[in-house]
């Protein structure tokens, strides 16, 4: 196994270690949990850059790729509504999202066809590792004494800027998971027409 898919399948492994991070009861487990969040994120941008760089990419790596990063951000999700930090209905969208867009790669798949990721949907990935970090640290920075205090300062009716930066992080993670679907099934409609 070289080094790009030994990163994807760290990024596996860091999802269940942030998990058990953010669902503990030590103090302090929210920090914890954005440190493995941030370093999945590093391994997420790493390992495409040295598949790329070095000519490195594998089968399994785009399979397993694009499959890790869904189960990274949609556990993340799933655990923040188990947390009542975010709407159960946005974190609908976004998993249905992937999973349609995964359901057409499949199709395209068996039609001897590659899709490849679009900028939207670069745009949507950003949006939401923006989004999940955002709520990590609105969630650690009770945790951070001093350092606490500049995240949690009130900037607009008295609430804290990490907290409104937190709640519009997840208004645009979840637009731009609309839009980048939408325009990504209409563009590849073809295929999906082709088997009707």
């Amino acid at each position: 196994m070289n080094l790009p898919n030994k990163l994807t399948m760290a990024r596996v492994g860091l999802t269940l270690a942030f998990l058990a991070a953010i669902f503990a009861e030590f103090p302090g487990h929210e920090t914890v949990a954005l440190v493995l969040f941030s370093l999945g994120g590093i391994t997420d941008h790493l390992d495409g850059r040295i598949a790329r760089k070095y000519n490195l990419i594998t089968n399994f790596g785009k399979l397993m790729d694009p499959l890790a990063d869904k189960i990274f951000t949609c556990s993340a999700f799933i655990a923040f509504v188990g947390m009542g930090q975010m709407a159960a209905w946005m974190v609908v969208v976004i998993v249905a999202r992937e999973l349609a867009i995964t359901g057409l790669r499949s199709l395209a798949a068996s039609q001897n066809i590659i899709l490849a990721a679009e900028g939207f949907g670069k745009h949507k990935t950003v949006s939401q590792i923006v989004c999940i970090l955002a709520v990590l640290v609105h969630l650690s920075c009770p945790d951070w004494g001093g350092l606490g205090r500049f995240f949690t300062y009130p900037l607009f009716a008295g609430q804290a800027w990490v907290d409104q930066f937190a709640a519009l992080s997840q208004w645009v993670a979840v637009f731009l998971t609309i839009l980048s679907g939408s325009l990504y099934l209409y563009r590849n409609r073809a295929i999906i027409l082709k088997d009707l």
